[in-house]
């Protein structure tokens, strides 16, 4: 807690979807709607092609913070907005920056503002999260 400065950047997350990911995922997660992973139907809706689920990009940003947080610190809340679609075989950047610290209830807090970006440097799908990170005082 005590080495982040407000405005430091999060070490980005890197991610390469594809439509085995897709597959897996529907799987998973029970979302089994045919524009992310029927080609055909998804074109007849006037998509690019299959597209990621918005839950899927939730979880990426979700992975991004808890790699973050590490093994002494936690999430505490993710928000996400879905403003865009993104297909399987284009390199997604999973990005966030602090932007605020604080101490509440003995809990040593940090803010995120976190973003996923296309190859394009887009950003597709913004959020905000919050985390728990372990502290020297509290040691």
């Amino acid at each position: 807690f005590e080495d982040l400065e407000v405005g430091s950047e999060l070490p980005a997350l890197e991610k390469d979807p594809t439509t085995q990911q897709l597959v897996k995922y529907a799987g998973a997660s029970g979302d089994f709607y045919q524009i992310h992973y029927d080609k055909d139907f998804a074109l007849a809706n006037n998509l690019p092609g299959v597209i990621l689920h918005g839950a899927l990009k939730n979880a990426f940003l979700g992975q991004l913070m808890t790699d973050f947080a590490g093994d002494g610190g936690w999430l505490r809340k993710l928000s996400v907005q879905y403003r865009g679609m993104d297909v399987p075989g284009v390199k997604l950047v999973a990005r966030g920056k602090v932007v605020k610290k604080y101490v509440e209830g003995g809990e040593h807090l940090v803010d995120c503002e976190i973003w996923i970006e296309n190859a394009k440097g887009e950003k597709t799908t913004p959020g905000s999260a919050t985390v728990v990170l372990p502290s020297r005082s509290a040691s």
